[in-house]
C-alpha cells in the first residue's frame, strides 16, 4: 500500500505535517477527514517538486476548469457548506491539478481568519480583478449566491464570445499558412529549376520572372540578416505593446480596421454592458464598477475613456454625459445608458444592451468570417498567378524560339 505524506488542520486550526497509508490520494483524504483533520496538500511519498510560478505560467487554468470550478463552488455554497469543508470538496473534485493547490490555499488562508475575497485575491493568476470583486461585492452584501450565479453567467459568455471569434478565424488562418507555404515552396523550388533552363537558353526574362528571380536571390543570401531583423522586429513590437501607448495604439487601431474593427467594437460593447450591469445589481458603486472595467474592459482604447469618465464622475455629472463625449461607445448604449439612469433601472437597461450586442457579435463574427474568406482566396491566387507567370510567360518565349 502506498504512503502519501499530507499536511493538514486539526479541530484547533493548526497545521500537521505526517504521512499516512492508503489506496489512493483521495482515500488518504477521506481517511483524514474521518480522523477529525482537514487536508491542505496530500501526494504520494517521493513525488515529483511541481515548479511553482513557473508551472502557474506554462500551465494556466483552462476557462472550462474556472467555469466549472464556480458553478461547483456557488452549489456547495447555496447548500450551506461551510467554506473551509467547501474548499476541501472542490480540492477533492477538481481534475486540474493548479485549482487542487488554489483551493487548499484558500482554505488555509481562510483558516488563519482572511476574508473570502483576499484568498482569492491571492492567485491573481487564476481569478481575475473582476472576479475577485464580485466576489468581494457578493461577501459585503451577504448575497454571495446570487453574486456568483451571476458570475457563473458572465464566464460563460465571455467564453463563449471567444470561441466563436477562434473558430470564425480558424479558416482564415488556414488560408494564411496555406498562402505562406505555397510562396516559399514556389520561390525555393520551383522557380530556381527554371530558371536554370532559361539562362542556358539565353532568353530576354519577363519582369515576373525578374521579380522573382530578385527575391530568390535575396531570400538565399541574406536570409540570416532578414530573420534577425525579424525576430528583433517581433521581440520590439512585443515589448513596445507592453508599454501603455503601444498598447493604446495597438487597440486604438484594432477598432479602426474596416472588416475586424466593428466586430470587436460590438464584442467590448457586450462585455462592458454585461460586467456594469452585473456590477450594478450586487451593489457595486458606478466608481467602482468602471475602476474594474478599467483593468478587465481588454482594450486600452476603451479603457482610456473609461478614466475620463471616472475623473467627470467625480465631479459630480452622471455616466450618461460623459459617455456622449466618450470614443467608441455607440448611440445605442449611450441612449439606453441615459434612459436606465434617469429611470433608476440602468441595471435591466444595460442587461438589454448586453443581450442586443450578444447577437450583433455573433451575426458579425459570421460576416467576418464570410468576407475575409474571399478576400484570402484571392490573395492565395494572385500569389499563385504571379509564380505562374513567372514561369510560363518565359516558357512561351522558348517554345516560340525553338519553333524557329
Amino acid at each position: 500500500m502506498p504512503t502519501y505524506v499530507y499536511t493538514a488542520l486539526n479541530e484547533n486550526g493548526v497545521n500537521m505535517q505526517g504521512a499516512i497509508d492508503a489506496d489512493t490520494a483521495d482515500a488518504a483524504r477521506a481517511l483524514l477527514l474521518s480522523r477529525g483533520y482537514v487536508p491542505m496538500k496530500v501526494k504520494a511519498q517521493g513525488a515529483s517538486f511541481e515548479f511553482g510560478a513557473l508551472g502557474d505560467i506554462l500551465n494556466p487554468v483552462k476557462p472550462k476548469e474556472l467555469i466549472l470550478f464556480t458553478k461547483q463552488f456557488r452549489t456547495l455554497f447555496q447548500a450551506g457548506i461551510p467554506i473551509t469543508q467547501l474548499l476541501q470538496v472542490l480540492q477533492n473534485q477538481t481534475e486540474s491539478k493548479k485549482l487542487k493547490r488554489v483551493a487548499a490555499d484558500m482554505a488555509q488562508s481562510i483558516v488563519g481568519g482572511s476574508t473570502l475575497y483576499d484568498a482569492f485575491k491571492a492567485h491573481p493568476r487564476v481569478f481575475s480583478e473582476l472576479y475577485c470583486s464580485m466576489m468581494r461585492a457578493g461577501e459585503a452584501s451577504g448575497a454571495l449566491g446570487d453574486v456568483m450565479e451571476r458570475l457563473v453567467y458572465l464566464l460563460e459568455h465571455e467564453h463563449k464570445i471567444r470561441s466563436d471569434i477562434k473558430s470564425a478565424m480558424r479558416y482564415p488562418k488556414m488560408v494564411l499558412g496555406a498562402l505562406t507555404i505555397a510562396f516559399f515552396v514556389l520561390l525555393n523550388m520551383v522557380i530556381p529549376k527554371f530558371i536554370t533552363i532559361f539562362s542556358k537558353a539565353r532568353i530576354e526574362l519577363p519582369w515576373p520572372t525578374k521579380v522573382a528571380l530578385g527575391l530568390h536571390h535575396a531570400l538565399t543570401t541574406y536570409w540570416p540578416i532578414a530573420l534577425g531583423l525579424l525576430v528583433c522586429g517581433i521581440v520590439s513590437y512585443k515589448w513596445w505593446v507592453r508599454t501603455e501607448p503601444g498598447r493604446y495604439w495597438r487597440d486604438h487601431t484594432l477598432l479602426l480596421i474596416p472588416i475586424t474593427g466593428p466586430v470587436l467594437q460590438k464584442s467590448v460593447m457586450a462585455r462592458f454592458a454585461s460586467i456594469f450591469s452585473i456590477m450594478q445589481s450586487s451593489g457595486v458603486s458606478v466608481l467602482d464598477a468602471l475602476d474594474v472595467l478599467t483593468n478587465t474592459i481588454g482594450n486600452a482604447a476603451i479603457a482610456r475613456e473609461f478614466r475620463r469618465i471616472q475623473d467627470k464622475l467625480r465631479e459630480g455629472r452622471g455616466i450618461a454625459d460623459p459617455l456622449k463625449s466618450a470614443k467608441f461607445f455607440t448611440p445605442l448604449v449611450i441612449n439606453m445608458v441615459a434612459i436606465g439612469e434617469e429611470s433608476g433601472s440602468l441595471d435591466s437597461m444595460l442587461k438589454d444592451v448586453a443581450a442586443h450586442y450578444d447577437e450583433e457579435v455573433e451575426y458579425a463574427v459570421a460576416g467576418m468570417a464570410e468576407a475575409i474568406g474571399p478576400v484570402l482566396i484571392v490573395a492565395l491566387a494572385a500569389v499563385v498567378g504571379f509564380f505562374a507567370l513567372a514561369i510560363f510567360m518565359p516558357m512561351w518565349d522558348l517554345t516560340k524560339m525553338v519553333q524557329r
